[in-house]
């Protein structure tokens, strides 16, 4: 097989790419009750601390966050009730299914949270898990509860949308065959 001299690289040099992160997300858990219990008002990144039983569980693609919060204690953030399953082949070393986790967030985030969160109505929830790079991050939001009729109008609105886009998409096949 030919490849052009430009695109060869030597050998022990790295190329363009590869010193770059491409910041591509794997997620593996989201909350979606959340996003139709809680109006989202901001959404932070977060590290995870975890361990190595955790990760090897998180990267099998299972974990839950139906349940989870997330709670300021002492100028720390921790993710509380994120149900992460024992990993199968694990050993006398497994974790405990609902513990506490410590969240990574820089000072000013943790301050600006815990400032929002002592207001009334608002909560941080988590969104989503996920691994960026190869590490284990948190999608959490400070945010605001919904109230019942809240819900409603917003499934109506989804609802609408929806058939209005399948109203569009009608009269667009009936263009084509037309």
């Amino acid at each position: 097989m030919y490849v052009p001299k430009e695109s060869q690289q030597k050998q022990g040099s790295q190329g363009a790419s590869s010193g770059k992160k491409d910041g591509k997300r794997k997620i593996v858990a989201q909350n979606k009750k959340a996003r139709h219990d809680y109006a989202i008002i901001d959404t932070y990144e977060a590290g995870l601390v975890l361990t190595g039983t955790e990760v090897k569980s998180l990267r099998q693609g299972r974990a839950s966050l139906t349940d989870g919060f997330v709670q300021i204690d002492g100028n720390e953030a921790w993710l509380h009730n994120a149900h992460i399953p024992e990993y199968s082949q694990g050993t006398w070393t497994n974790h405990t299914v609902r513990r506490k986790r410590k969240l990574l967030l820089h000072r000013e985030e943790i301050d600006k949270l815990e400032s929002k969160s002592q207001e009334t109505g608002h909560t941080i929830v988590p969104l989503a898990l996920y691994f960026k790079d190869g590490r284990a991050k948190a999608e959490i939001a400070l945010a605001r509860g919904k109230k019942e009729y809240d819900k409603r109008q917003t499934l109506r609105e989804k609802q609408d949308r929806r058939e209005s886009d399948r109203a569009i998409a009608a009269v667009k096949r009936k263009e084509r065959g037309a």
